[in-house]
């Protein structure tokens, strides 16, 4: 989900596919407007999609991070919707409260008034990443950096887990009691890996941490979603691609990509994909059939 100057990966250390994959039909494709695009996320109820812009570095304070609407249809509705941010990253929706991580600090914006109402510090984080949310409203914040994931629960927010198995965090979802998380994999400094991350489930009631069917790299994950069958969605930032994770750990390759596929958004019901494509400037839209 960030922008490095990092060296390709050996993609055949990782789990080969081992399915068929469901055919991916491509939808449509933005114009080149977006300043790296990080994260899409649906706003079912005003039907659009929400995306946010590094524009910058993704760990400088540098007030040039902003969130753009974007229409169902590809069309860009507001470029610089919310301004005055560092470098947005992840996104949740609750209720009117869109839920965003910009690098130590988790901002809350007012999305029917269109304004940042509230922002919470995280004290010693260094690289917010993925939000997430349970069906109790408590908000999930993975830190990349420091192997963490902060939670905000009754106005505080505070670590809530924090472990070397984490490997780090990346992309997080929840379903039901279970905290899946996107490892991009222990990293070496310049953000590149010996050996690629996979997925963990954690438990939200005793935080227990298991491997989500096998620990068998996956790759360098980014976005998490969840499908109807048990099997997750992941996106690979280094290696590019879209993969479908089942819970016996099988790995199938549905779209190659391109490197900079960032945190992808989800609709289960219409199988819609939106991948925001970091380093190109734009979303694109896929389509897996049942």
């Amino acid at each position: 989900m960030i922008r490095f100057l990092a060296p390709a990966l050996l993609f055949c250390t990782l789990a080969q596919p081992a399915a068929a994959a469901p055919p991916v039909t491509p939808l449509w494709q933005t114009e080149a407007v977006f300043l790296q695009p990080e994260s899409v996320l649906a706003d079912a109820p005003r039907h659009r999609l929400f995306v946010s812009n590094i524009d910058g570095t993704p760990l400088e304070k540098d007030g040039k991070g902003f969130i753009s609407l974007l229409g169902r249809n590809g069309q860009v509705e507001t470029l610089r919707w919310i301004d005055g941010l560092n470098a947005p990253k992840g996104m949740a929706l609750v209720g009117d409260t869109l839920y965003v991580s910009d690098i130590d600090v988790l901002v809350e914006i007012d999305v029917v008034a269109g304004r940042i109402k509230a922002r919470h510090e995280a004290p010693g984080a260094r690289f917010l990443n993925d939000v997430t949310t349970d069906g109790a409203g408590h908000v999930y914040v993975s830190d990349m950096l420091t192997n963490r994931i902060h939670r905000l629960a009754d106005g505080r927010f505070e670590v809530w887990l924090e472990s070397p198995r984490l490997a780090n965090p990346n992309g997080l979802t929840v379903v039901g009691d279970t905290l899946f998380v996107g490892c991009w994999g222990v990293m070496e400094a310049d953000f590149s890996t010996k050996v690629p991350g996979h997925v963990l489930a954690v438990s939200l009631s005793d935080k227990s941490v298991t491997d989500f069917g096998s620990d068998a790299p996956v790759g360098n994950l980014d976005g998490v979603e969840a499908m109807a069958d048990g099997s997750l969605l992941v996106s690979d930032w280094l290696s590019g691609g879209l993969r479908r994770v089942a819970p016996d750990g099988q790995v199938t390759l549905l779209d190659p990509l391109a490197q900079g596929s960032a945190d992808i958004g989800f609709d289960p019901a219409s199988g819609t994909v939106w991948v925001p494509m970091m380093k190109d400037g734009v979303v694109r839209a896929l389509r897996l059939s049942r």
